[in-house]
């Protein structure tokens, strides 16, 4: 089971792609193999409990099968000083490891998959061999595993590791010899660019950039200061912040989400801009967050860094209670989503707008809800039961990485409660200012949803 090294694809079976707008914009945060987007952290790193007898051969099959069929997952991005573009590459082989986790380990089997959903999390996984996906199975016993599965981010996106999974339960359960459902047809992560290069030509495009240009006239991402200023002779290491909100907090938010009309984002997002005010007493708040980007319906199972890096801009100057407060949230965010494009193409020409990405002092902090759908419902596919590991809460002191800055992601359970955490470059801040960080916005929604109508100041 060997990995297929991008250089040695023969040329004569290398098929060149324009980039996407948002491939252009990961070469952006190009900071080579240790660092940025193209860095060998940058990944997502997901797992599941597997019930059931697992055949590894069948395994093995089924990854390989989902690598043919997303070529996403065998693209390489070529950057050269003089042209950028895809090479995408024949089919190659999974590279699985399976291995038997300590029988005699008295601590419960969650907290010991999550470690070892962890331990892979923070893994090095060069951008360089292909494919991009890797497998890990981690064996309780017959019936009782772990499988994680590793994407480098330039291949993908949440949305693409539901796919992905959902993909593989059904080969794995075609090669056991059993009835899956059948796939639907899938649209490749090239014809995306394709179509998205030829869409920014056209008049609805215009249109976005025109609302953009205006919404967004001498904006500026607001970044939070950090405790030491960035360093370029240290190489980022990246932290994860775990925590879960409790199932009270999580039916309030809930509840007044409903009763505001409002997606839990949206009240999520307008305690943030009320914590964000209450630390640096900005009411012109501008906050990045991400969206799906799937547009349109035939790239709904394509595999790819189809997501987009979306600014929120939310004035709250006047705003008496946080009911006001999520109002203007939830008109941003409505207007934002109706407006959703390339975030290359709003940046151009705005320099001021990312100028904080090039402040030592700051660092950008985008907040997301993740959203994305799960393809693999909790019953028997070709003899074994996934279950997404959702609930993460053993601190992580070295996780995976992102291009920049600081990220907050956040999970709504089927539990009842909100699982969450604040990844932050450990030689920029530290552990305890992300941990009072995490309390005060734990705090701010505490007050906000359960008392909105009380004056801002209070929340």
């Amino acid at each position: 089971m060997t990995v297929h090294e991008t250089t040695h694809a023969p040329d004569d079976l290398e098929i060149r792609t324009p980039l996407a707008f948002n491939q252009e914009f990961l070469c952006a945060f190009d900071n080579g193999e240790a660092d940025g987007a193209f860095g060998n952290r940058h990944t997502l790193v997901f797992g599941w409990r597997l019930s059931g007898a697992v055949d590894a051969g069948a395994l093995q099959g089924a990854l390989d099968d989902v690598v043919a069929r997303h070529e996403a997952l065998r693209t390489s991005i070529v950057r050269g000083a003089e042209e950028r573009y895809q090479r995408i590459h024949p089919p190659g082989s999974v590279e699985l490891v399976v291995s038997d986790l300590p029988a005699d380990d008295p601590r419960p089997r969650d907290v010991r998959a999550e470690e070892f959903l962890n331990e892979l999390d923070a893994g090095t996984y060069s951008v360089g061999s292909l494919p991009h996906l890797r497998a890990r199975l981690g064996r309780f016993d017959e019936n009782d595993a772990v499988l994680v599965l590793v994407l480098h981010h330039t291949a993908g996106d949440a949305w693409s590791m539901q796919v992905i999974i959902r993909d593989l339960a059904a080969r794995y359960a075609v090669r056991r010899g059993s009835q899956a459902p059948v796939l639907p047809d899938v649209h490749q992560y090239g014809e995306f660019a394709v179509w998205q290069l030829e869409s920014a030509a056209g008049a609805e495009m215009g249109r976005a950039l025109d609302y953009w240009g205006e919404k967004l006239r001498d904006a500026r991402i607001l970044a939070i200061p950090t405790d030491r200023p960035r360093d370029g002779g240290l190489t980022n290491v990246y932290a994860a912040h775990r925590f879960v909100f409790d199932g009270e907090l999580t039916s309030a938010t809930l509840k007044f989400s409903r009763a505001a009309r409002s997606s839990a984002f949206m009240v999520m997002v307008a305690a943030y801009n009320v914590l964000l005010h209450k630390k640096t007493g900005v009411t012109d708040i501008v906050v990045p967050t991400f969206t799906s980007g799937r547009s349109d319906e035939r790239f709904m199972e394509t595999v790819g860094p189809i997501f987009n890096y979306l600014t929120l801009r939310t004035d709250i100057t006047g705003c008496e209670t946080f009911r006001d407060v999520v109002a203007r949230t939830r008109a941003t965010c409505f207007e934002a989503y109706g407006n959703d494009i390339p975030f290359p193409l709003i940046a151009h020409g705005n320099p001021g707008l990312v100028s904080p990405f090039a402040d030592d002092g700051v660092a950008v902090v985008a907040f997301e809800v993740l959203q994305a759908p799960s393809e693999v419902e909790e019953e028997a596919i070709g003899g074994l039961t996934y279950s997404e590991i959702r609930r993460r809460v053993l601190p992580q002191p070295l996780s995976s990485h992102i291009p920049n800055g600081a990220l907050w992601a956040m999970d709504v359970l089927p539990s009842g409660e909100i699982a969450g955490s604040l990844k932050f470059d450990r030689n920029r801040f530290d552990e305890s200012t992300i941990v009072d960080l995490v309390s005060d916005f734990r705090q701010v929604l505490w007050n906000a949803v359960t008392g909105p109508d009380r004056p801002l100041r209070e929340i």
